[in-house]
C-alpha cells in the first residue's frame, strides 16, 4: 500500500482569469472544473489606470502562475468584439476601442475571452435555470441577466439615475459607502434592490462584490449573497461550448 499517494493532478487545459477592478486587480488559474490551482495574485489597481499600464500590471501577475492554455477577462464596463467601449472606474476616454482581447493574447501568446465583470461572475454562480439576476458591489454596482444560463445582452445598469440624478455607481458604489456609512448605504442598496426587482422580475438575484460583506439587510428567499471568488472562478465558463456564439464575432 502506498502511504505516500501523489496528490490528485488538476485536470487540464488550464485558463488564466483575470479580473479587472476598480480598486483590484487579480489573475488566477483556474483547472478545467473551474477549480483554482492556487490562490490568486492581486495588486491595488494602478492610481492612473491606462491600457498599457493595466496591461502591463495583468502579465506582472501572470507570469508566476505558471503554464496556462488560454484567458479569460472580466472587465468593468461595456465590452463588444474583444475591445473596451465603456471603463467608468477606468477612464472611458482612455480606454474606449482598447483590443484588450488582442493586447493580452499579444503579450501572453494564448487566445482571449472577455466578458463584462459581472457577467463572469455570474457565470460562476448561477444555476442555469430560468431568469436570474447578478449585481456585485465594489467600486461601482456591476449588473448581469441570464436566461437559462445565457448571457443577456448587456445593460449598463450602473451608470442608469436611480435616484435626484445619481446613478446606480454613485448612489451604492464605494464612494459612497465611505461618505454615509453602513446603516444608510444599506438603506440605499434596500431602494436599489426594490427598483431591480421591478424593473428586472428575475427568478433569483445573486449578490456579489467586495462590499456585499456590508449588507445587513434582511433578504428575500431568493436572493443570494456570493463569494467574490466566483469573478476569477467563473472565468472557466466562458469557454464553455454553449457559448462559443457569443464570441463568434470577436476578434
Amino acid at each position: 500500500m502506498d502511504i505516500n499517494p501523489e496528490p490528485p493532478r488538476h485536470p487540464e487545459p488550464f485558463t488564466l482569469a483575470i479580473d479587472v477592478g476598480g480598486t483590484r486587480l487579480k489573475a488566477g488559474l483556474l483547472d478545467a472544473n473551474g477549480e483554482l490551482v492556487a490562490p490568486p495574485n492581486r495588486v491595488e489597481t494602478p492610481a492612473r489606470p491606462t491600457p498599457q499600464i493595466v496591461v502591463e500590471t495583468l502579465v506582472q501577475l501572470a507570469t508566476p502562475l505558471g503554464h496556462f492554455d488560454r484567458i479569460s477577462v472580466g472587465f468593468p464596463g461595456v465590452v463588444r468584439r474583444g475591445q473596451v467601449l465603456t471603463a467608468p472606474n477606468l477612464g472611458t476616454d482612455d480606454w474606449r476601442h482598447f483590443p484588450l482581447v488582442a493586447s493580452l493574447t499579444d503579450k501572453l501568446g494564448k487566445p482571449a475571452r472577455m466578458l463584462n465583470d459581472s457577467e463572469v461572475q455570474g457565470l460562476g454562480v448561477i444555476a442555469g435555470k430560468g431568469l436570474e439576476c447578478v449585481i456585485t458591489l465594489g467600486t461601482g454596482m456591476g449588473f448581469s441577466l441570464f436566461q437559462d444560463g445565457h448571457p443577456a445582452p448587456h445593460l449598463e445598469l450602473s451608470q442608469h439615475p436611480i435616484r435626484k440624478g445619481k446613478t446606480y455607481d454613485q448612489y451604492i458604489g464605494t464612494a459612497a459607502y465611505q461618505d454615509i456609512g453602513r446603516k444608510r448605504w444599506n438603506r440605499r442598496v434596500r431602494r436599489a434592490l426594490d427598483c431591480i426587482d421591478t424593473l428586472v422580475g428575475y427568478e433569483t438575484l445573486y449578490i456579489g462584490g467586495g462590499n456585499a460583506k456590508h449588507l445587513t439587510l434582511d433578504l428575500a428567499p431568493n436572493i443570494k449573497v456570493v463569494s467574490n471568488e466566483a469573478g476569477i472562478t467563473g472565468g472557466v465558463r466562458l469557454w464553455d461550448h454553449r457559448l462559443d456564439s457569443v464570441f463568434s464575432n470577436a476578434v
